[in-house]
């Protein structure tokens, strides 16, 4: 198993061990974090979630990341990593007190997710900070083991962290209070990895000194014109425009399955029981971390048998009949099923476009590349759970969304299949 191995080799190197310990710490957080505010929106005895409801969660959660993705770069190359890694936990932890005293208290909706939205803002500056060091702790030839694992590794430790809030809140209730006391734990547990962060040298992480750099408000001009520039250097590109629509693609139609498994499991199989509905979508969410980890075991393998461009046409349309196959039934047991497929399909697809992208855009232009990549990512996913908002019905039992999410993702397996050169007629050009 390669990440194992590729895992074995990086964890020699001390400052690596410590910056990963500080990801896997944050990320355990962050699972921690996304649970509560999940039940709080969608789950809580009190309230009545709708489709648009779920809709406005999904972007809490969702859209700082593609506001704010392409800018923090500007910061976190003017400023001490290692110090944005210690002072952030700490922000975060304090904003985190304040949204659980917002909850404890009942204050309106807008006002928590307002706080919650400060919360995943200075996230998306701690994230950048951990990739933007990685570089400064692992040497050059272990780069793309280290760049294998920690982020797969990060991931598995936020769905293992949504599993501990789930017992969390089994133990403190559902109620409000619960809510809260899930947020302090998710804040304190945060704040660890600041106290891990600080036992780095202050300058390791860089950035380092450049007499020529621009002032941050021409960055910022800059990060604008530079993502239009990296649109047309990635239309030029064939394969990996297309293999990043692959990816944009699945993102869209796993929104809407996201959106109206919510609202099914909220009131057509539970009949309105939220205790009933939240168990119902962790298993869900269970399943389909198990897809995604069997994904980065097997996509590696399959990408040598079949090759890049096959293995992305026949998981999105393995996505796309399975996806019919499990959820129009509209059986409670169907849908981990589905979660389980979607989550291997959907994360094979983003590993063939992380490597393609990596492998086939030029290198001046890959910063750019990826951060229109990160706005994709996010930002179709809420997109889709708009749409939803507009098709589903009150129970969430919808024939026409399983239509749409099975159909789509067909069609995007065949534009992506007719677009993309095959690899012997690529060859012979």
């Amino acid at each position: 198993m390669s990440f194992v191995a590729d895992l074995r080799v990086v964890l020699k190197g001390r400052d690596f061990r410590r910056l990963f310990g500080t990801r896997l710490v944050s990320q355990f957080s962050d699972g921690i974090f996304q649970f509560g505010v999940a039940g709080f929106a969608f789950f809580s005895p009190e309230s009545q979630t709708t489709a648009l409801q779920v809709a406005a969660g999904l972007a809490v959660l969702l859209l700082p990341y593609s506001i704010l993705g392409p800018f923090v770069g500007v910061f976190i190359d003017r400023w001490s990593r290692r110090q944005i890694l210690v002072v952030a936990p700490l922000v975060r932890g304090a904003l985190l007190l304040v949204a659980a005293a917002l909850v404890a208290v009942g204050v309106p909706d807008p006002v928590f997710y307002g706080a919650a939205l400060g919360v995943l803002a200075v996230n998306r500056f701690f994230l950048a900070a951990l990739g933007a060091s990685l570089p400064h702790v692992v040497p050059q030839e272990r780069l793309m083991a280290a760049n294998a694992v920690t982020p797969t590794s990060g991931t598995v430790m936020t769905f293992v962290g949504a599993g501990v809030g789930f017992l969390l809140r089994e133990a403190f209730g559902s109620g409000d209070l619960g809510v809260a006391l899930l947020l302090v734990v998710s804040g304190t547990v945060f704040g660890l990895s600041a106290l891990i962060a600080r036992t780095m040298e202050r300058s390791l992480l860089g950035p380092s000194f450049d007499p020529d750099r621009p002032q941050a408000r021409e960055a910022v001009r800059n990060v604008l014109v530079g993502l239009v520039d990296g649109a047309r250097h990635l239309v030029s590109h064939r394969r990996a425009a297309a293999t990043m629509g692959a990816m944009a693609t699945h993102r869209f139609m796993y929104g809407m399955a996201t959106a109206l498994g919510i609202i099914l499991y909220r009131y057509y199989f539970s009949g309105g029981d939220s205790e009933v509905a939240l168990r119902g979508i962790s298993l869900v969410v269970a399943t389909s971390g198990v897809g995604y980890f069997l994904a980065v075991i097997i996509t590696p393998y399959a990408t040598e048998r079949f090759t890049i461009e096959r293995w992305v046409s026949i998981a999105l349309a393995a996505a796309g009949v399975l996806t019919a196959v499990l959820v129009a039934p509209f059986q409670p047991w169907s849908l981990p099923v589905a979660g389980f497929v979607l989550g291997v399909a959907g994360q094979s697809v983003k590993i063939c476009a992380d490597v393609t992208v990596q492998r086939d855009v030029e290198d001046a232009y890959l910063g750019r590349a990826f951060s229109i990549y990160d706005m994709l990512f996010n930002g179709m996913y809420v997109l889709a759970a708009a749409l939803s908002a507009g098709i589903l019905p009150s129970d969430g039992k919808s024939y026409a969304a399983v239509v749409i999410i099975s159909a789509g993702y067909l069609v995007g397996a065949l534009i992506y299949r007719m677009i993309t050169p095959t690899p012997r007629a690529a060859a012979s050009r």
